[in-house]
């Protein structure tokens, strides 16, 4: 329990972090005249009228105009599923007998899509239109959306459209756990830095030996084929994207356990060092390698994009081989050596073109110069004057993506969920026409700290915050509203099994297992 006295609400609470003594809002703990509603909708209209869902009377059905029916399996999936979150704890307590519905039951929830092209098969894709509209009325509740992912997204108290895509970052740790929540937020986007500098856990068909040299453990701490595609196909059915990414020339210490001269050999003085450094961008063997390999990559993640990295490259082992300086002198490069990293991932990109994919590349790829296809999406990450790279990748007109205010693995005493909620990222100078290149925003949960311990408690409902900063109309910014909904979203993800972390000093009806 805490330590304090309970103060009336509304007032101020100080504390001392370092010496320095800080004031926090406590916000008015009252109910939202949303209710628990999170991330809002663009638009919602409430009604003063009260419905009531019972397990024995109410059923999820296709409407009879619509062009996805019983063969449609990611929706009847998502019937079921829908129906355990609501009536599950009912039904094991064997409270659902049977009796007939009364007058102020709703009995269905009738799901129209209304493209003739479902999509049910498909891959959600960034083009996907993810808009829906729910109504609720007696008898029966409608929910139309123009493809099955709108239909996915739509809850049974809300009606909305969504407006920028929510990406979510994760590192290399199991990632099952994480969608069925980021379903619950609506994020869509599960980009998955599924390889690192210290493992290498994908399993690659075609070089075997880089998760068995490269991985924390080759049996253990690997993601097999079936395990990607059951991550694909998992989120998949939930309406989520899933973008890989291989992070080169920097963050591939594990590639070179696995791959012979893939890495820069480093020297001290004139002799070799023993020690390694980036992805060798001199042999052509580099780009025989990374051919192979993302010809493969290619072929496993059907996402439109990959992701490549760029970021934080050490230029030190580099300038330490007198082998790259040779090849700079040829090349004309001087000593600049963000010229000799542009001439790599040149390289890289033409080889990714073939492939007929998308690329995303962290920031350092455009500051550096690097000539990127038009359609790039350029990925902002560092922290600071981030607006000021957003004018300049936007006046590029390269399409952007927003990370640098929500890296989550940063954490900070009190209720820092506010600070990623307040975030407008569209508030950097530019045009309407720049604006709209701004294509979504992404939560980032790095792992240096984290496992499947605890990234759970420190994803959620942190990351709630920015789902609702991008999904909902920039004019939602009662923080003491969000406060009330916020705490009763995480009390539905726990009643759900997930250990969400609370806002503040608080409790849930149906803690976290029943407890």
């Amino acid at each position: 329990l805490p330590h304090h006295k309970p103060r009336p609400p509304g007032g101020l609470r100080r504390h001392h972090v370092d010496g320095i003594v800080e004031e926090e809002i406590e916000f008015v703990a009252q109910p939202s005249k949303f209710g628990s509603l999170w991330p809002l909708p663009q638009k919602v209209q409430i009604s003063q009228v009260s419905f009531k869902l019972t397990g024995f009377s109410f059923n999820i059905v296709d409407a009879k105009q619509s062009s996805a029916g019983p063969s449609c399996a990611l929706l009847q999936d998502a019937y079921r599923r829908y129906y355990e979150y609501m009536f599950g704890n009912a039904k094991r307590s064997g409270k659902n007998k049977s009796r007939r519905a009364g007058p102020t039951d709703l009995t269905e929830l009738q799901v129209w899509i209304t493209s003739a092209d479902s999509d049910c098969d498909a891959y959600p894709s960034v083009k996907s239109d993810e808009s829906y509209e729910l109504t609720v009325d007696q008898p029966f509740a409608v929910l139309k959306a123009p493809k099955v992912w709108g239909a996915l997204h739509g809850d049974l108290f809300d009606f909305g459209k969504d407006t920028l895509l929510l990406y979510l970052l994760i590192p290399v740790f199991p990632p099952w756990f994480t969608q069925e929540t980021m379903a619950m937020n609506k994020i869509n986007v599960f980009h998955w830095h599924i390889v690192d500098e210290p493992s290498f856990p994908y399993m690659s068909k075609t070089f075997p030996q880089l998760s068995q040299q490269g991985a924390f453990h080759p049996y253990t701490h690997v993601y097999t084929p079936a395990d990607v595609k059951m991550v694909i196909e998992f989120a998949r059915l939930r309406g989520i994207r899933v973008v890989a990414e291989f992070d080169t020339p920097g963050h591939t210490q594990s590639w070179g356990k696995g791959q012979k001269d893939l890495l820069t050999p480093c020297y001290s003085g004139s002799k070799l060092s023993g020690s390694f450094g980036p992805v060798n961008p001199i042999l052509n063997t580099t780009y025989t390698f990374m051919t192979q390999f993302f010809k493969e990559v290619s072929t496993v993640f059907p996402d439109g994009y990959v992701h490549l990295g760029g970021d934080e490259v050490d230029f030190n082992c580099w300038k330490s081989n007198p082998n790259i300086t040779k090849f700079m002198d040829q090349q004309g490069f001087g000593r600049d050596y963000s010229k000799l990293e542009s001439f790599y991932i040149q390289r890289l990109l033409d080889i990714v073109a073939t492939t007929n994919k998308g690329y995303m590349v962290w920031q350092e790829v455009f500051d550096n110069g690097v000539k990127l296809k038009p359609d790039t999406v350029v990925h902002v990450w560092i922290g600071g004057r981030y607006n000021d790279e957003m004018s300049k990748v936007t006046a590029a007109g390269y399409p952007t993506l927003l990370s640098a205010p929500w890296y989550l693995d940063y954490i900070s005493y009190a209720q820092d969920w506010q600070n990623y909620y307040k975030v407008e990222p569209l508030s950097f100078n530019g045009t309407d026409a720049q604006k709209k290149l701004v294509i979504g925003g992404e939560a980032c949960l790095w792992g240096e700290y984290v496992d499947s311990t605890n990234v759970t408690p420190r994803l959620w409902p942190r990351a709630s915050a920015v789902a609702e900063r991008l999904w909902s109309s920039k004019d939602v910014r009662d923080v003491n509203d969000a406060y009330n909904r916020l705490s009763g979203h995480r009390c539905r993800m726990v009643e759900r099994g997930i250990p969400a972390e609370p806002l503040f000093t608080s409790y849930c009806p149906r803690e976290y297992r029943g407890v």
